[in-house]
Protein backbone atom coordinates (compact mmCIF):
# COMPACT_ATOMS: atom_id res chain seq x y z
CA UNK A 1 0.00 0.00 0.00
CA UNK A 2 1.12 3.37 -1.13
CA UNK A 3 2.19 5.77 1.95
CA UNK A 4 0.35 8.54 1.00
CA UNK A 5 2.81 11.23 3.12
CA UNK A 6 5.46 9.97 1.10
CA UNK A 7 7.23 12.95 -0.80
CA UNK A 8 7.34 13.02 -4.50
CA UNK A 9 10.72 12.32 -5.90
CA UNK A 10 12.79 15.15 -6.68
CA UNK A 11 13.81 15.81 -10.38
CA UNK A 12 17.21 15.01 -10.71
CA UNK A 13 18.79 18.31 -12.19
CA UNK A 14 17.66 22.16 -13.46
CA UNK A 15 15.91 22.18 -17.10
CA UNK A 16 14.02 18.68 -16.17
CA UNK A 17 10.51 18.64 -17.24
CA UNK A 18 7.37 17.14 -15.17
CA UNK A 19 5.41 15.39 -18.14
CA UNK A 20 2.14 16.41 -18.88
CA UNK A 21 -0.99 14.20 -18.03
CA UNK A 22 -4.57 14.33 -18.69
CA UNK A 23 -6.60 14.95 -21.98
CA UNK A 24 -5.03 18.09 -23.93
CA UNK A 25 -7.55 19.86 -25.76
CA UNK A 26 -7.04 22.43 -28.94
CA UNK A 27 -8.22 25.29 -26.98
CA UNK A 28 -5.52 28.43 -27.22
CA UNK A 29 -3.91 30.26 -24.02
CA UNK A 30 -6.94 31.67 -21.85
CA UNK A 31 -7.41 35.51 -22.42
CA UNK A 32 -8.82 38.15 -19.88
CA UNK A 33 -11.60 39.72 -20.68
CA UNK A 34 -11.66 43.56 -21.59
CA UNK A 35 -11.29 46.11 -18.38
CA UNK A 36 -10.94 49.55 -17.66
CA UNK A 37 -7.43 49.13 -16.27
CA UNK A 38 -5.23 47.83 -18.48
CA UNK A 39 -3.98 43.85 -18.05
CA UNK A 40 -2.33 41.78 -20.94
CA UNK A 41 -4.23 39.77 -22.96
CA UNK A 42 -3.50 36.56 -22.06
CA UNK A 43 -3.19 35.18 -18.55
CA UNK A 44 0.31 32.82 -19.11
CA UNK A 45 3.12 34.12 -19.35
CA UNK A 46 7.04 33.55 -18.50
CA UNK A 47 8.96 34.98 -15.73
CA UNK A 48 12.49 35.75 -16.08
CA UNK A 49 14.43 34.88 -13.00
CA UNK A 50 16.09 31.47 -15.10
CA UNK A 51 17.48 34.03 -17.73
CA UNK A 52 19.64 35.77 -14.96
CA UNK A 53 20.94 32.92 -13.56
CA UNK A 54 18.55 31.99 -10.62
CA UNK A 55 19.43 28.22 -8.87
CA UNK A 56 21.93 27.66 -12.19
CA UNK A 57 23.73 28.90 -15.00
CA UNK A 58 22.44 28.74 -18.40
CA UNK A 59 24.19 29.72 -21.50
CA UNK A 60 22.93 32.67 -24.01
CA UNK A 61 22.07 29.86 -26.35
CA UNK A 62 19.78 28.21 -24.01
CA UNK A 63 17.94 31.57 -23.08
CA UNK A 64 17.81 32.13 -26.29
CA UNK A 65 16.27 28.32 -27.80
CA UNK A 66 13.85 28.88 -24.42
CA UNK A 67 12.31 32.54 -25.85
CA UNK A 68 11.81 31.38 -29.32
CA UNK A 69 9.69 28.20 -27.76
CA UNK A 70 7.52 30.43 -26.19
CA UNK A 71 7.01 32.44 -28.32
CA UNK A 72 6.21 29.75 -30.88
CA UNK A 73 3.99 28.53 -28.47
CA UNK A 74 1.94 31.19 -28.25
CA UNK A 75 3.19 33.42 -24.81
CA UNK A 76 3.20 36.86 -25.69
CA UNK A 77 3.60 38.57 -22.01
CA UNK A 78 7.60 38.09 -20.50
CA UNK A 79 8.29 39.72 -17.29
CA UNK A 80 11.87 40.55 -16.55
CA UNK A 81 14.24 42.66 -14.04
CA UNK A 82 16.94 44.61 -13.32
CA UNK A 83 17.47 42.29 -10.52
CA UNK A 84 17.42 39.36 -11.81
CA UNK A 85 21.10 38.01 -12.93
CA UNK A 86 22.13 42.31 -12.38
CA UNK A 87 21.06 43.01 -15.68
CA UNK A 88 21.66 39.42 -17.51
CA UNK A 89 17.92 38.70 -17.80
CA UNK A 90 16.75 41.74 -19.45
CA UNK A 91 19.74 41.84 -21.72
CA UNK A 92 18.78 38.57 -22.61
CA UNK A 93 15.28 39.08 -23.24
CA UNK A 94 16.37 42.02 -25.40
CA UNK A 95 17.69 39.80 -27.58
CA UNK A 96 15.20 37.70 -28.90
CA UNK A 97 12.19 40.67 -28.44
CA UNK A 98 13.83 43.21 -30.17
CA UNK A 99 13.02 41.12 -33.54
CA UNK A 100 9.84 41.55 -32.63
CA UNK A 101 7.29 44.50 -33.00
CA UNK A 102 6.47 46.21 -29.30
CA UNK A 103 2.68 45.63 -30.04
CA UNK A 104 2.61 42.13 -30.78
CA UNK A 105 3.80 41.32 -27.29
CA UNK A 106 3.58 42.93 -23.65
CA UNK A 107 6.64 43.48 -21.51
CA UNK A 108 7.13 43.87 -18.01
CA UNK A 109 10.55 45.28 -15.56
CA UNK A 110 11.12 46.56 -12.70
CA UNK A 111 12.29 49.60 -11.01
CA UNK A 112 14.24 50.44 -7.42
CA UNK A 113 17.82 49.41 -7.78
CA UNK A 114 20.00 51.09 -10.35
CA UNK A 115 23.30 49.39 -11.66
CA UNK A 116 26.38 50.48 -12.20
CA UNK A 117 29.30 48.70 -14.40
CA UNK A 118 31.88 47.45 -11.92
CA UNK A 119 35.82 45.28 -12.67
CA UNK A 120 35.64 44.81 -8.59
CA UNK A 121 34.48 42.53 -6.93
CA UNK A 122 29.98 42.34 -6.95
CA UNK A 123 28.24 41.88 -3.86
CA UNK A 124 26.85 38.85 -2.85
CA UNK A 125 23.47 37.58 -5.10
CA UNK A 126 21.50 34.52 -5.56
CA UNK A 127 22.70 34.77 -9.03
CA UNK A 128 25.14 32.03 -10.56
CA UNK A 129 27.82 34.12 -12.96
CA UNK A 130 25.83 37.47 -12.92
CA UNK A 131 26.72 40.57 -15.15
CA UNK A 132 29.46 42.48 -13.97
CA UNK A 133 27.63 45.10 -12.16
CA UNK A 134 26.53 46.34 -8.69
CA UNK A 135 23.44 47.67 -7.67
CA UNK A 136 22.07 50.80 -5.12
CA UNK A 137 18.15 51.12 -3.89
CA UNK A 138 16.87 54.07 -5.18
CA UNK A 139 12.87 54.77 -5.26
CA UNK A 140 13.36 58.28 -6.48
CA UNK A 141 11.56 59.78 -9.19
CA UNK A 142 14.68 60.41 -10.82
CA UNK A 143 15.75 57.03 -10.19
CA UNK A 144 12.50 55.56 -11.51
CA UNK A 145 12.90 57.53 -14.66
CA UNK A 146 16.57 56.58 -15.29
CA UNK A 147 15.97 53.15 -14.26
CA UNK A 148 13.03 52.78 -16.91
CA UNK A 149 15.71 54.14 -19.66
CA UNK A 150 17.96 52.10 -18.67
CA UNK A 151 15.96 48.86 -19.21
CA UNK A 152 15.24 49.92 -22.28
CA UNK A 153 18.35 50.54 -23.06
CA UNK A 154 19.87 47.13 -22.31
CA UNK A 155 16.69 45.44 -24.15
CA UNK A 156 17.40 47.45 -27.24
CA UNK A 157 13.37 47.46 -27.30
CA UNK A 158 11.50 50.44 -27.53
CA UNK A 159 9.00 50.36 -24.76
CA UNK A 160 8.02 48.85 -21.21
CA UNK A 161 4.25 48.26 -20.63
CA UNK A 162 4.02 47.27 -17.49
CA UNK A 163 6.91 48.74 -14.94
CA UNK A 164 6.76 47.26 -11.20
CA UNK A 165 8.55 48.74 -8.20
CA UNK A 166 10.49 46.22 -6.91
CA UNK A 167 11.14 44.38 -3.67
CA UNK A 168 9.98 48.05 -1.58
CA UNK A 169 8.89 44.45 0.81
CA UNK A 170 9.38 43.53 4.85
CA UNK A 171 10.90 40.32 3.54
CA UNK A 172 13.81 42.10 1.74
CA UNK A 173 14.50 44.71 4.75
CA UNK A 174 17.98 43.29 5.46
CA UNK A 175 19.17 44.53 2.04
CA UNK A 176 17.46 47.59 1.45
CA UNK A 177 19.57 48.52 4.51
CA UNK A 178 16.10 50.22 6.74
CA UNK A 179 13.06 49.34 7.40
CA UNK A 180 10.96 48.76 4.75
CA UNK A 181 8.46 52.22 5.38
CA UNK A 182 11.00 54.09 5.04
CA UNK A 183 11.59 53.04 1.90
CA UNK A 184 7.99 52.82 0.88
CA UNK A 185 7.93 56.97 2.03
CA UNK A 186 10.31 57.51 -0.62
CA UNK A 187 8.87 55.56 -3.64
CA UNK A 188 5.15 57.41 -2.41
CA UNK A 189 7.19 60.73 -3.18
CA UNK A 190 9.17 59.51 -5.88
CA UNK A 191 8.60 56.25 -7.61
CA UNK A 192 4.81 56.20 -7.64
CA UNK A 193 4.13 59.90 -8.96
CA UNK A 194 6.49 59.17 -11.39
CA UNK A 195 5.04 56.11 -12.47
CA UNK A 196 1.80 57.50 -12.34
CA UNK A 197 3.46 60.49 -15.15
CA UNK A 198 5.08 58.22 -17.36
CA UNK A 199 1.29 56.32 -17.71
CA UNK A 200 -0.09 59.69 -18.79
CA UNK A 201 2.51 60.44 -20.98
CA UNK A 202 1.83 57.07 -22.69
CA UNK A 203 5.44 55.67 -22.00
CA UNK A 204 3.72 52.96 -20.01
CA UNK A 205 0.71 51.79 -20.35
CA UNK A 206 0.17 50.45 -16.22
CA UNK A 207 2.21 50.24 -12.76
CA UNK A 208 2.03 48.95 -9.51
CA UNK A 209 4.63 46.95 -7.05
CA UNK A 210 6.41 43.30 -7.34
CA UNK A 211 6.69 42.13 -4.09
CA UNK A 212 6.48 38.86 -1.76
CA UNK A 213 4.54 40.09 0.65
CA UNK A 214 1.25 41.78 0.35
CA UNK A 215 2.01 44.95 3.07
CA UNK A 216 3.13 46.99 0.58
CA UNK A 217 0.86 46.91 -2.55
CA UNK A 218 -2.42 47.10 0.27
CA UNK A 219 -0.28 50.14 1.51
CA UNK A 220 0.22 51.56 -2.56
CA UNK A 221 -3.99 51.26 -2.75
CA UNK A 222 -4.12 54.08 -0.10
CA UNK A 223 -1.47 56.09 -1.67
CA UNK A 224 -1.54 56.23 -5.21
CA UNK A 225 -3.32 54.88 -8.04
CA UNK A 226 -1.37 51.53 -9.23
CA UNK A 227 -2.94 48.96 -11.98
CA UNK A 228 -1.51 45.80 -11.59
CA UNK A 229 0.65 43.89 -8.70
CA UNK A 230 2.94 41.18 -9.05
CA UNK A 231 2.88 38.85 -5.86
CA UNK A 232 5.06 36.68 -6.09
CA UNK A 233 5.41 33.43 -2.91
CA UNK A 234 1.48 34.79 -1.96
CA UNK A 235 -0.61 32.11 -4.07
CA UNK A 236 -0.11 28.58 -4.70
CA UNK A 237 -1.87 25.27 -4.73
CA UNK A 238 -0.33 24.79 -1.42
CA UNK A 239 -0.11 27.81 0.17
CA UNK A 240 -3.28 30.82 -0.67
CA UNK A 241 -5.60 31.70 2.07
CA UNK A 242 -4.41 34.84 2.96
CA UNK A 243 -4.06 36.15 -0.41
CA UNK A 244 -7.57 34.70 -1.28
CA UNK A 245 -9.51 36.29 1.56
CA UNK A 246 -7.35 39.57 2.20
CA UNK A 247 -5.43 40.87 -0.47
CA UNK A 248 -7.26 39.90 -3.47
CA UNK A 249 -10.56 41.50 -2.35
CA UNK A 250 -9.11 44.86 -1.24
CA UNK A 251 -7.38 44.69 -4.87
CA UNK A 252 -10.61 44.05 -6.54
CA UNK A 253 -12.27 46.42 -4.77
CA UNK A 254 -10.39 49.44 -6.58
CA UNK A 255 -10.46 47.43 -10.10
CA UNK A 256 -6.73 46.44 -9.91
CA UNK A 257 -5.18 43.22 -11.02
CA UNK A 258 -2.61 40.81 -9.93
CA UNK A 259 0.15 38.50 -11.17
CA UNK A 260 0.94 35.52 -9.89
CA UNK A 261 4.42 34.93 -9.69
CA UNK A 262 6.06 32.00 -8.46
CA UNK A 263 2.86 29.91 -8.85
CA UNK A 264 4.85 26.94 -8.85
CA UNK A 265 6.71 27.66 -5.68
CA UNK A 266 10.51 27.62 -7.65
CA UNK A 267 9.80 24.52 -8.91
CA UNK A 268 8.58 22.53 -5.78
CA UNK A 269 4.92 22.24 -7.61
CA UNK A 270 6.75 20.77 -10.33
CA UNK A 271 8.47 18.38 -8.35
CA UNK A 272 11.52 19.59 -7.04
CA UNK A 273 12.47 19.58 -3.49
CA UNK A 274 12.86 23.37 -3.69
CA UNK A 275 10.69 25.70 -2.50
CA UNK A 276 10.47 29.33 -3.10
CA UNK A 277 13.60 31.27 -3.51
CA UNK A 278 15.52 30.50 -0.56
CA UNK A 279 14.81 27.02 -1.31
CA UNK A 280 14.46 25.74 2.36
CA UNK A 281 11.20 23.35 2.36
CA UNK A 282 8.69 24.01 5.15
CA UNK A 283 8.17 21.06 7.34
CA UNK A 284 4.49 20.82 6.53
CA UNK A 285 4.62 21.32 3.12
CA UNK A 286 5.96 17.72 2.29
CA UNK A 287 3.12 16.36 3.65
CA UNK A 288 0.48 18.52 1.30
CA UNK A 289 1.76 18.48 -1.58
CA UNK A 290 2.39 14.27 -1.46
CA UNK A 291 -1.81 14.10 -0.84
CA UNK A 292 -2.13 16.80 -3.61
CA UNK A 293 -0.04 14.66 -5.59
CA UNK A 294 -1.80 11.47 -4.59
CA UNK A 295 -5.61 12.94 -5.68
CA UNK A 296 -4.02 13.78 -9.16
CA UNK A 297 -2.95 10.85 -9.82
CA UNK A 298 -6.22 9.27 -9.27
CA UNK A 299 -7.55 11.41 -11.39
CA UNK A 300 -4.79 11.10 -14.11
CA UNK A 301 -3.16 14.63 -14.22
CA UNK A 302 -0.17 16.26 -13.31
CA UNK A 303 0.43 18.51 -10.65
CA UNK A 304 2.22 20.97 -12.65
CA UNK A 305 -0.87 21.59 -14.57
CA UNK A 306 -3.12 21.59 -11.17
CA UNK A 307 -1.07 24.47 -9.90
CA UNK A 308 -1.24 26.72 -13.13
CA UNK A 309 -4.57 26.55 -13.96
CA UNK A 310 -5.48 26.66 -10.26
CA UNK A 311 -3.19 29.97 -9.49
CA UNK A 312 -4.74 31.48 -12.94
CA UNK A 313 -8.42 30.86 -11.75
CA UNK A 314 -9.64 34.14 -9.79
CA UNK A 315 -10.85 36.62 -11.80
CA UNK A 316 -8.38 38.93 -10.17
CA UNK A 317 -5.50 37.34 -11.48
CA UNK A 318 -4.45 38.84 -14.52
CA UNK A 319 -1.60 36.36 -15.31
CA UNK A 320 0.71 33.59 -14.32
CA UNK A 321 4.15 33.55 -14.79
CA UNK A 322 5.87 30.35 -14.20
CA UNK A 323 9.71 30.24 -15.09
CA UNK A 324 11.24 28.30 -17.77
CA UNK A 325 14.96 27.07 -18.39
CA UNK A 326 14.46 25.42 -21.61
CA UNK A 327 12.11 24.70 -24.22
CA UNK A 328 10.98 21.37 -22.77
CA UNK A 329 9.39 23.72 -19.70
CA UNK A 330 8.16 25.88 -21.37
CA UNK A 331 6.12 24.01 -23.64
CA UNK A 332 4.87 21.71 -20.52
CA UNK A 333 3.60 24.85 -19.28
CA UNK A 334 1.78 25.58 -22.00
CA UNK A 335 0.45 22.79 -22.59
CA UNK A 336 -1.18 22.40 -18.97
CA UNK A 337 -2.82 25.08 -19.85
CA UNK A 338 -5.36 23.03 -22.72
CA UNK A 339 -5.42 20.63 -20.09
CA UNK A 340 -9.50 19.70 -19.09
CA UNK A 341 -8.76 19.06 -15.29
CA UNK A 342 -11.45 16.65 -14.32
CA UNK A 343 -14.70 18.70 -11.39
CA UNK A 344 -14.18 15.74 -9.55
CA UNK A 345 -10.26 16.75 -8.58
CA UNK A 346 -11.45 19.97 -7.69
CA UNK A 347 -14.09 18.79 -5.30
CA UNK A 348 -11.47 16.25 -3.79
CA UNK A 349 -9.08 18.56 -3.16
CA UNK A 350 -11.89 20.87 -1.79
CA UNK A 351 -13.42 18.00 0.89
CA UNK A 352 -9.97 16.89 2.13
CA UNK A 353 -9.16 20.69 2.76
CA UNK A 354 -6.07 20.60 0.83
CA UNK A 355 -7.62 23.80 -1.00
CA UNK A 356 -10.00 26.50 0.12
CA UNK A 357 -13.28 25.93 -0.36
CA UNK A 358 -14.08 29.64 -1.45
CA UNK A 359 -11.04 29.46 -3.86
CA UNK A 360 -11.79 29.66 -7.47
CA UNK A 361 -11.62 27.24 -9.67
CA UNK A 362 -11.13 26.42 -14.03
CA UNK A 363 -14.70 25.65 -15.06
CA UNK A 364 -14.79 23.47 -18.20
Amino acid sequence: MTDPTRTAPPLPEPGSVLPTRGHVSTRSLPRNPPSQRYRPPAKLGLGGVAFGNGFAAASDAQCEATLAAAWEAGVRYFDTSPWYGLGLSERRFGHVLHRHPAEEYVLSSKVGRLLTGTSGPLQETMWVEPAPFRYRYDYSAAGTRRSVEDSLNRMGVSQLDVVFIHDLSPDNEQDLGMPWERRFTEAAKGAMPELTRMRAEGLIKAWGFGVNRPEPALAALEEADPDIFLLACQYSLLDHARALHETFPRIAARGASVVVGAPLLAGYLAGRDRYLYEGEVPDWAPGKRARVQAACDRHGVDLRTVALQFAAAPDVVAAVIPGARTPEQVRANVASMAVDVPPALWAELKDEGLVEREAPVPTA
